[in-house]
């Protein structure tokens, strides 16, 4: 048996290795994902550096004076020309917007207007409004004769630090480092899961459209070509994974030598190491990196032979992938939700009832525990759920064997959900 099972995973593995898509995703996917993030950095860079013109026409005289420019914002004093001149000819003389601000009986104006050919963004509406509200607050104060130079005094400076449980001290925005670190591991799972698991349904339907499985299945009993198939595809997504993480290593090491001539600068300059690089690298150091690293794996592993197995017998039941796409929204909801109760729940409660539960069901475990790791999980949570990951994976997977067994060779009808559950009933 286990010989069989070896050629199949053979088979299979290097028959990915050996695709053109394979290469492709593994040397040309990684510089396509760095040239994307080049781009929209590069696109960040360049709306920080944009200036956004303002006209402004003040009917009551008392604002547009004390309007200050900001980073992002210029204003011009257009109040001569008029509303009407203002909104016939401003809009299209470079103005990205044209503000008005109206008159009013009381002593300060109550009303504003902006007029623009496109609809403003709701940060360039705020930074407007915030403009205005302290002009006003502060002539609000001044017509209350309260003294200006006092309040400015009166304010306070915060710095809150942050200490651990025992009193060491911790670093501010901690909380989003373990967040995004989780958040990728957890993102990586459900993506490689969706795509080699796919990989696995499309290899059973040609081979069951081509009627290749119908000559393979008269020496190898059709689970072990389902387990084979199975694993060997999880081998070569290993591999790929592998490639992309030394790649990644070497990449990392270029940047340190290219940058350690700037960071000796810089300590040079400062006179040694600054504190928030200290605070920083201490922090990371400290991270459960084992725990993280071991766990990933097993959960990588896990996940992956659980959903395949799903894939598998979808992949047996149907003719083509259009009648797939019935049995894929039960297999990718699970998957779906895990990635909202990791972003939405575990980077506000890790330790809560919703992340726990979710932590713990198989189906979403490989996300959410990976999402929960970097805060500190007990160590029985994850053997729990461990457990119950591969005890449902081998639950799952039998009762994938019993579709399969029947459904690779089943042609011209696309089953039903009732049809699929008498095969799995059948002896």
């Amino acid at each position: 048996m286990m010989h069989i099972i070896k050629l199949i995973i053979v088979r299979e593995f290097l028959s990915r290795i050996r695709n053109k898509s394979f290469i492709i995703m593994t040397f040309v996917s990684p510089l396509i994902m760095i040239a994307i993030a080049g781009v929209v950095m590069y696109l960040n860079v360049q709306k920080e550096a944009s200036i956004t013109p303002i006209a402004v026409c003040d009917l009551s005289g008392q604002v547009v004076s004390e309007l200050k420019n900001t980073e992002h914002l210029t204003f011009t004093d257009c109040t001569p020309l008029g509303v009407d001149q203002a909104k016939k000819h401003l809009l299209a003389d470079g103005y990205e917007g044209l503000l008005i601000i109206q008159s009013a009986s009381e002593s300060l104006p109550n009303r504003f207007e902006y007029y623009s050919e496109n609809n403003p963004s709701l940060e360039l509406v705020f930074s407007i409004e915030q403009s205005l509200e302290e002009i006003l607050t502060r002539k609000n104060l001044e017509r209350a004769q309260v003294d200006l130079n006092l309040i400015e005094q009166s304010k306070a400076d915060i710095n809150l630090e942050v200490f651990g449980a025992q009193g060491k001290a911790s670093l501010k925005g901690l909380t989003e480092i373990k967040m995004a670190i989780g958040g990728a591991l957890g993102y990586f799972i459900m993506m490689f899961i969706v795509i080699y698991g796919n990989m696995v349904m499309r290899s059973v339907i040609e081979e069951k459209n081509n009627r290749i499985v119908e000559i393979i299945i008269s020496s190898v009993k059709p689970f072990y070509l389902m387990i084979g198939k199975i694993l060997g595809t999880s081998l070569a997504g290993l591999l790929q994974f592998c490639i992309w993480l030394v790649c990644g290593l070497l990449l990392l090491t270029v940047l340190g030598i290219v940058a350690q001539p700037v960071l000796d600068s810089s300590v040079q300059n400062t006179g040694g190491i600054p504190s928030e690089i200290m605070s920083f690298s201490s922090e990371l150091f400290d991270f459960p990196w084992a725990t993280i690293g071991f766990s990933f794996l097993l959960f990588f592993l896990g996940g992956y032979l659980l959903y395949s197995s799903f894939y598998a017998a979808i992949g047996a039941a149907v003719d083509s992938e259009t009648d797939s796409q019935q049995f894929l929204l039960p297999i990718i909801s699970p998957l779906v939700l895990a990635v909202y109760v990791g972003f939405f729940t575990v980077i506000n409660e890790p330790h809560g009832t919703v992340a726990l539960v979710f932590s713990l069901i198989p189906f979403t475990s490989p996300i959410v525990m990976l999402m929960r790791i970097p805060f500190g999980v007990p160590f029985w949570q994850i053997v729990l759920s461990l457990t119950l990951l591969f005890t449902t994976f081998i639950a799952v997977v039998w009762m994938a064997g019993k579709i399969y067994r029947i459904g690779i060779l089943s042609h011209g009808k696309k089953p039903t959900y009732k049809e699929l559950i008498q095969w799995i009933k059948y002896y």
